[in-house]
């Protein structure tokens, strides 16, 4: 039962992890986000994939799914076209023109063929019309999420910069580079947000796991932030961790 479930409470966006999931599932099982305003069908998803060894986010409306999908690492998002706060459409082609490439399945009740062409012409990888069979959302969710991790889960790459995100190691320019565990994960953050200003706020989500923002935890990560920047960036080697005053940082190199 939902309420029988472990809790991870960030801001109004909830985390639920299914409490027979043992710890090394819970660190390499599937992520799935379900943008849904229908309160009791996204209860009845996440409880069904949960079941099946998911871990499972939920947000009710289109800015907290927004949010969480581009401040959060997913296998799969379902996303819901009639939402309230932001339209999934709207959603969807934020998302591909920013980059972010995770697998979307859209969820709906529309189910005209020119609703099914737009959909996917503005991204998606499947859709799926309500109502629907739970086995058939299970067999669609498997193969985006193989289709997204054989793409791109494993290594990630940017200029210089190579990671392997099995063996975690990283390097650039054939330079293995010696990280942290944090380091590591905070570069593997920028490099999925490439090209992209990342704020303390989102990093603190990401990474310290909590939602409020704090003068210590900002100095915390501004520390990491200079230790990951002196190991990348060899002085011989073009600056690849960029402050942007006020906001936050990006990994970008001007002459890629």
């Amino acid at each position: 039962m939902l309420q029988n479930r472990t809790r991870l409470n960030y801001a109004n966006h909830y985390l639920f992890f299914h409490p027979t999931v043992t710890s090394e599932l819970a660190e390499t099982g599937l992520r799935a986000l379900v943008v849904e305003d229908e309160g009791k069908l996204a209860k009845a998803i996440a409880e069904s994939l949960e079941a099946s060894a998911w871990q499972v986010a939920t947000a009710a409306n289109g800015e907290e799914g927004f949010y969480l999908a581009t401040s959060h690492t997913f296998d799969v998002v379902i996303l819901d076209l009639n939402l309230p706060g932001r339209d999934g459409l709207e959603i969807l082609l934020t998302m591909r023109r920013h980059g972010w490439r995770m697998p979307v399945l859209i969820l709906t009740a529309r189910d005209s063929l020119e609703d099914r062409v737009r959909g996917l012409d503005c991204g998606a990888d499947d859709y799926l019309i309500k109502p629907f069979a739970f086995p058939e959302l299970h067999a669609r969710l498997r193969a985006l999420a193989r289709r997204g991790r054989h793409d791109d889960a494993t290594k990630l790459r940017y200029g210089e910069i190579e990671m392997n995100r099995v063996t975690r190691i990283a390097s650039r320019a054939g330079r293995v580079l010696d990280l942290t565990s944090k380091e590591f994960d905070l570069l593997e953050f920028l490099l999925r947000h490439k090209g992209h200003v990342v704020s303390r706020e989102m990093l603190a989500h990401a990474l310290w796991n909590t939602r409020a923002r704090a003068v210590p935890l900002d100095n915390v990560i501004d520390v990491h932030i200079a230790r990951l920047r002196s190991k990348i960036d060899a002085p011989s080697a073009t600056p690849l961790i960029r402050t942007v005053r006020g906001v936050g940082f990006s990994i970008q190199e001007q002459d890629l």
